[in-house]
């Protein structure tokens, strides 16, 4: 059974930083692109950054673009989403997915609905 399971999420004030971490199981992590999403109620799934962990390849939305850092560790199979400079309209459940055989590039045009694999999701909050 593959799983992916978002931790690090909490309360932070603005201007400050948070890391979720997103381990995948029974999935094997290099055939994969990895995203992390967000959503508020109300809203679609943003996508805000992504990673190939074969070459560590990163791409990343505007609105979060020089603060946000995706990195991976492929031995544990865990990808990292660095939160810094955190504002307000950040706050939002984060979700990281997994989408086969294609690369960062390709997957920031991917439909959410598409991706192969979710996580639960893990709560972000940013208070000004």
């Amino acid at each position: 059974e593959v799983q992916l399971v978002e931790s690090g999420g909490g309360l932070v004030q603005a201007g400050g930083s948070l890391r979720l971490s997103c381990a995948g199981s029974g999935i094997t992590f290099d055939d994969y692109v990895y995203g992390w999403f967000r959503q508020v109620p109300g809203k679609d799934r943003e996508g805000v950054s992504w990673i190939t962990p074969s070459n560590g390849n990163t791409r990343y939305a505007d609105s979060v673009k020089g603060r946000f850092t995706l990195s991976s560790d492929n031995a544990k199979n865990t990808v990292y989403l660095q939160m810094n400079n955190l504002k307000p309209e950040d706050t939002a459940v984060y979700y990281c997915a997994a989408l086969w055989a294609l690369t960062a590039d390709q997957a920031m045009g991917i439909r959410p609905h598409d991706y192969d694999y979710w996580g639960q999701g893990t709560q972000v909050t940013v208070s000004s």
